[in-house]
């Protein structure tokens, strides 16, 4: 989702594909990110929509493949251009986007469990999860830390550089909560489900917390400096990724606790799922308000296609998952409409992107090397 050509600058010149695919980064994996949540939103949608079990899985199916064919790339990437692989890691732009690749695994194994089964068979599929998980899990906690351990000692930055690709690293955990709970039911009674059961809950503080940080440098960042005006503006929209993700995380977690607790503390995790969702749903509400203000606002200016657009997907994607969490924890209508609405947009936004990635990737436009390590400047419109 890193922008190949932030500021919409001519592209570089053409070069062989060998060249070209020697550059492909790890925000490729927002792709997989991207198609495999319509998945999981379409999969657990609290109303029932002809046709749509067929589209999801067929969707799934696309998700798995794309994985399988951006790990054999990326894994080739290094080892054939092992150069320009650590530069992605030493760019404080390009190295946010490792989270990508944890959460694309995980999002293809929450879709295994939810609709995978149907065609591989529940234990394939529930296999298959657990593996995707914990390689998730795994990477996704060593994002967690090592990307703002760089940020922290290494990574030069200005005051108005927070943007949306900055909660990439520390997400994938609040995933892995979401997905962690999936696999509840299918993990052994007693210590081994109480132990996966807390330990979802303790990456979802993880990575609550951590997001909650940037969100609020995002905020101060657009309040004192204003947005770049390229196309790095739909990464905004990453901010509903922990926020709707969390919601879906409560509700799952809630939903199952039983499963592995006493029915007393079950309740008190379910009222959490309430007491938690609603209100970060409200917040969700209104930054999708923000973020489509601001994205117009670019569109209209002549904002260039980029990866970056990938950023429309996977969060609205987790606010669909969340909000159908609430309505099925609250049966309330308002719910039930906003998840139905929220993945109308979604679908239409997927296919969008789906649609410009698929021609950009043919021309070579999006195989041009990474940005440049200088800031990105935000500016507001002048005073009439």
């Amino acid at each position: 989702m890193a922008d190949a050509n932030p500021e919409g600058d001519a592209a570089p010149s053409r070069r062989s594909r060998t060249e070209v695919m020697g550059d492909i980064g790890p925000n490729w994996f927002a792709s997989v990110m991207g198609t495999g949540i319509i998945t999981v939103a379409g999969a657990t949608l609290p109303v029932h929509i002809p046709g749509l079990r067929g589209f999801i899985e067929v969707v799934w199916v696309i998700a798995a493949v794309l994985l399988v064919v951006l790990v054999v790339v990326v894994g080739g990437h290094w080892l054939r251009h092992p150069k320009v692989a650590r530069s992605h890691a030493r760019n404080p732009q390009m190295a946010h986007f490792y989270g990508a690749a944890p959460m694309a695994l995980m999002t293809v194994g929450g879709g295994a469990i939810l609709v995978g089964k149907d065609l591989i068979g529940e234990r394939v599929a529930v296999d298959l999860a657990w593996v995707l998980w914990s390689m998730g899990t795994i990477g996704g906690l060593y994002t967690a830390v090592s990307i703002p351990f760089l940020m922290f000692t290494q990574y030069n930055v200005t005051a108005d550089a927070a943007f949306g690709g900055w909660l990439m690293p520390v997400v994938p955990p609040m995933v892995s909560a979401a997905t962690g709970a999936l696999l509840l039911p299918h993990t052994p009674p007693g210590t081994a489900r109480e132990t996966l059961l807390f330990g979802c809950y303790a990456m979802f503080g993880l990575s609550l917390v951590a997001s909650l940080l940037i969100i609020a440098m995002i905020w101060s960042r657009l309040t004192l400096y204003g947005t770049s005006g390229t196309s790095r503006v739909p990464t905004l929209w990453i901010v509903l990724g922990p926020l709707g993700q969390s919601i879906t995380a409560a509700g799952l977690l809630g939903t199952n606790a039983e499963l592995s607790v006493d029915p007393a503390l079950a309740e008190h995790m379910m009222a959490f799922a309430l007491l938690f969702g609603i209100p970060v749903w409200g917040f969700a509400v209104l930054w999708i308000a923000i973020a489509a203000s601001l994205t117009i606002r670019t569109l209209r200016r002549g904002m260039p296609f980029a990866l970056t657009w990938w950023s429309l997907t996977f969060p609205v994607g987790t606010f669909v998952t969340g909000t159908t969490q609430l309505a099925l924890h609250t049966d309330l209508p308002l719910f039930e409409v906003a998840a139905v609405i929220a993945f109308a947009g979604l679908l239409f936004t997927w296919l969008l992107v789906a649609i410009r990635t698929a021609g950009g990737s043919i021309r070579g436009d999006l195989f041009q090397p990474p940005p440049n390590t200088g800031p990105i400047r935000a500016s507001k419109d002048p005073v009439q």
